[in-house]
């Protein structure tokens, strides 16, 4: 009886336009949210981009060299807390080792392969020596 009453009245069509309206809406938000989130992701640096990623980062974010002495100089690293547990799964660390020194292990490893792929004795004394400075907030200058 009642849907027939609905029916008689016109409220079925007006009930069926109001959840049309109500699915056009829905959409519309949810193409707004997505469009935030890229928007969102867009203005992300690349190591925040990567950490929501779930991906492990690491840049060099600055290189400086002695202008006396040009076998010293620096990198500048930045790197997220994936990339920390990637080196602690590759063996270049262990849970409670500062990040700074899972790092520097890392980087000392890559030069020494850097230098063995040149043809270069990486064990040489003229080589100099690895600095690493914390820096703070996931950043450490390596000299």
């Amino acid at each position: 009886m009642k849907t027939l009453l609905k029916k008689w009245l016109g409220i079925d069509k007006l009930q069926a336009e109001k959840d049309a309206l109500q699915i056009v809406r829905d959409k519309a938000v949810a193409e707004t949210v997505i469009a935030q989130e890229a928007e969102e992701k867009a203005k992300m640096d690349p190591k925040a981009r990567a950490t929501a990623r779930g991906e492990p980062y690491v840049s060099v974010l600055d290189t400086k060299i002695n202008p006396e002495n040009v076998r010293n100089g620096f990198f500048e690293l930045d790197w997220n807390e994936l990339f920390i547990v990637q080196l602690k799964q590759a063996g270049y660390g262990f849970d409670g080792d500062p990040d700074e020194e899972i790092v520097d292990r890392w980087f000392r490893d890559l030069a020494g392969n850097m230098l063995a792929e040149a043809g270069q004795d990486p064990g040489r004394s003229s080589a100099g020596f690895i600095n690493v400075s914390k820096l703070g907030g996931g950043k450490a200058e390596v000299k």
